[in-house]
Order: C-alpha cells, then structure tokens, then sequence
C-alpha cells in the first residue's frame, strides 16, 4: 500500500470517527418491538350471553342492553334491543360496558348465530383522482342501512320480545337509562 493510499484512508476514518460539536440532548427514538400476539381478548366472567349490560360511551352511553354473543375480534354483540330502547345490533367493546346480574334466557334465539365482523362493514366508493370534487369535497350523503341489518334487527326483536315480556318488569328496567344520583358511588353500587 502506497503511502498516499494509507495517509487518505487515515483522514478518512477520523472524519468518520470524528466527535459530533455538539451532544444531542436525548437519544434518536428506536422503534419498540412488541412481543404480545394479537389475540381477542379473553370474554369476563360476568359477561354470559344474555346478561344485561350498561353501555359507557358512544352514543347509547347509559342504555342497558343485551349481550348475544362475543365476536372472532373479540368484541360484544349487543341488542337494546330496538323496539324497546332504539339501541340496534351493534359492536361494543367490553372495557365500556357494566355487566348487571340481571339475566335473559336467550338460548333460543338464534336470529343472530350469522353476525360476524365482515357484517358491519361498509364498503367504500372509489376516489377520483385529481378532479375538482376531490381537492374541493362533495357534499357526504349519509349512509343507507343494508336492508339485511333491518330485517335482522325486527328478527331479533321479535324473538326476544316475548322473552322480556315473561319477566315482570324487565322491559321497563331496559326501557330506563342508567344514571348516578347525587351522593352514589358508582364503586358502592352492585349491579
């Protein structure tokens, strides 16, 4: 190796090597790895099909409804149901809902065994791109409900109905929203 060739790789590698003028304060963030597997979330063992529930958030925030079944995501399939409350079928997670230790028998309802997840979902139109209405927006026109999810909703309902009309004051009691009056503790409660 020539002498040249070993004084260059030398000014090369202190350049390399060379101490930045200024510290930086915090370290580059590294990516986290996370070492859990996605999987549904194991059902709590207050949850039962056919346990009545009070909804947390969302827009049914305070209604009782009933628990069908839990969904391959791991989700909550409730019914107000709709006729008696106006809380359709819908998803609900199960860190937002209060489980009672109030009880529909719901083994024969079987109106709902083929909701799953592909269910609820809304299939998307295609954009144009690099229109006018694109960049400006077009006026949302809201969604129209499947025609599927209304007859599955009155399916439903109509077996369920006759379940909550045996109890005696079970339709009212899912009729009436839940709320704290001044003075209770939510943590006093038992549901």
């Amino acid at each position: 190796m020539s002498q040249l060739h070993q004084h260059v790789t030398s000014d090369l590698k202190a350049l390399l090597n060379k101490t930045p003028k200024a510290l930086k304060a915090t370290k580059d963030a590294q990516p986290k790895w996370v070492r859990k597997a996605v999987r549904p979330r194991t059902l709590r063992a207050t949850i039962t099909p056919g346990t009545v529930l009070i909804l947390l958030n969302g827009r049914f925030r305070g209604k009782r409804v009933v628990f069908l079944k839990q969904l391959d995501s791991g989700l909550l399939l409730v019914t107000g149901p709709f006729k008696v409350n106006g809380v359709p079928i819908r998803r609900v997670d199960q860190s937002y809902v209060i489980a009672t230790t109030t009880k529909v028998d719901i083994s024969s309802v079987k109106a709902a065994d083929h909701i799953n997840d592909e269910y609820f979902k809304y299939e998307k139109a295609p954009k144009a791109k690099g229109t006018e209405k694109e960049f400006f927006g077009e006026e949302q026109k809201p969604r129209q409900l499947k025609e599927q999810r209304v007859t599955d909703q009155k399916n439903v309902d109509a077996e369920l109905l006759p379940i909550i009309k045996k109890e005696e004051h079970l339709f009212s009691y899912l009729n009436a929203s839940f709320q704290l009056n001044k003075g209770q503790a939510p943590h006093t409660l038992k549901f």
